[in-house]
């Protein structure tokens, strides 16, 4: 209502200003008292914005002379503050009664205008000029002395409020200082800890994100002292720098790193080019596997190009190891067809046991021998099935060597004296192999033990 209050004031007294001439120009122009006579008396408008009872308040502090000047009582005396002489004294002091109202009012305004957070320090200064000149010596009809006191009871407001923003801006500033700094610390940190474990595409937008929040902080913040704010520049952006600087010189060394190695893995290839095509299995799988352990140092040359590289190499590596394999595959087939061969010898090997005669024994080692022939001839068995087999024909042999070695033995001159010894240790070992095979619970075990028992009775019917 105080803003409203006002302005109405404020148009009534530009409405009147057109009519009233300063007290300057009044004088200048000052009819005769003749004119004055002659003169249409005016009819005193009607007050708007203030009450009668405030204007009338006013009007009591003046006086208007018979030639139409205006005086305000100050202090013991009484001032000239205008003249009016074509306007009845009424009308005149009712002018100049708004007048000291409105600039009441400005100061009424602008007490609470200090109420308000939005002004500015400036603000205060100049309205405060503006009211101490208006103040000084108002041309107006009113109380000064409470008019000037009120000013006075203003300005101490306005110091007041002065010192409260300063104080708070003060308290904003630091915070603002606080938050900044914060950013900055932030930002070296990441700088201080750079090294080889660092994650640089993490670690850039890190960056990125308080350089954000710094642009941000400078437009949603009050602004800072400048050299403050140049200050905290300066270390955001020296950290800012170590990083690039770091980042750039690791881009670099992992630039050539990469290279290096692609070299390195352009190298292998050509290498396992040149062999993929060599039927030496053993040799050449050994080699491939001496430049898989080449690659595997040899470092990453980057997504696309090692993804290439390694199409690359696996395309002669597979052009190998599947030669190999279909090899291998036609290997097999073949000592299959050898394992069934060299049973179908054992069979009949097998079939010239038991032997007990010098006799048997010849005829035997003779169709031994035969199938020793034929055996040497086949080839290769399976890995898994060659120990079997070769086990199986040497005991053949060993028990046809037995008979021999006991008809041997009965035409040596010497055997009588090592007969009698010899069928006791034969006997004593047969006792012994009876024991094991009793608690012998394996049958493979058991059925060795049951194999040289075998062997050992035929060397001891051969003697007897």
């Amino acid at each position: 209502m105080a803003d409203n209050t006002v302005t109405e004031a404020q148009t009534t007294d530009a409405a009147t200003a057109q009519e009233a001439p300063t007290p300057a120009a009044v004088k200048a122009h000052a009819p005769s008292p003749a004119a004055l006579a002659k003169t249409t008396t005016h009819t005193t408008p009607a007050p708007t914005g203030y009450t009668e009872s405030e204007v009338k308040a006013a009007e009591a502090f003046g006086r208007v002379a018979e030639d139409g000047t205006v005086f305000v009582k100050e202090g013991d005396g009484e001032r000239e503050v205008g003249q009016f002489p074509n306007a009845s004294s009424e009308e005149a002091l009712s002018l100049y009664a708004r007048r000291y109202l409105d600039l009441k009012a400005k100061l009424d305004l602008f007490a609470q205008r200090l109420k308000s957070r939005s002004i500015k320090p400036r603000e205060i200064d100049e309205t405060l000029k503006t009211l101490s000149e208006e103040i000084a010596k108002p041309d107006v009809v009113g109380d000064i002395a409470a008019l000037q006191s009120r000013f006075e009871q203003v300005k101490t407001e306005a110091a007041a409020k002065k010192e409260q923003i300063a104080k708070a801006r003060k308290e904003a500033m630091d915070k603002a200082v606080a938050e900044r700094t914060a950013i900055v610390e932030k930002a070296e940190v990441l700088a201080a800890n750079l090294g080889d474990g660092t994650n640089w595409r993490s670690t850039a937008d890190k960056f990125r994100s308080l350089f954000e929040q710094w642009q941000e902080h400078q437009r949603t913040t009050i602004r800072i002292d400048k050299a403050q704010a140049d200050a905290l520049w300066k270390r955001f952006s020296a950290a800012r720098t170590t990083f690039n600087q770091a980042r750039r010189k690791w881009a670099q060394a992992r630039d050539n790193e990469r290279n290096q190695a692609k070299k390195a893995k352009e190298q292998i290839i050509a290498e396992a080019n040149e062999i993929k095509n060599s039927t030496a299995w053993g040799e050449t799988s050994h080699k491939f596997n001496e430049l898989m352990d080449r690659w595997k140092k040899a470092g990453r040359a980057g997504r696309n190009d090692d993804d290439t590289l390694w199409t690359q190499f696996r395309e002669a590596a597979d052009t190998f190891f599947n030669a190999r394999q279909a090899d291998r595959d036609q290997t097999n087939s073949a000592e299959k067809e050898n394992l069934a061969k060299k049973e179908a010898l054992l069979a009949r090997a097998e079939a010239l046991l038991p032997v007990k005669t010098e006799t048997e024994a010849k005829q035997a080692r003779q169709q031994l021998a035969a199938i020793q022939e034929e055996w040497d001839q086949i080839g290769y068995v399976p890995r898994d099935d060659m120990r079997r087999i070769e086990n199986r024909l040497d005991n053949v042999d060993r028990q046809i060597k037995a008979v021999e070695d006991a008809a041997w033995k009965k035409s040596d001159p010497e055997a009588d004296a090592r007969k009698s010894s010899f069928e006791v240790q034969l006997k004593a070992q047969l006792d012994e192999l009876d024991e094991q095979i009793a608690k012998e619970s394996d049958p493979k075990k058991k059925a060795k033990l049951e194999a040289e028992k075998a062997t050992k009775e035929q060397w001891l019917n051969a003697i007897k």
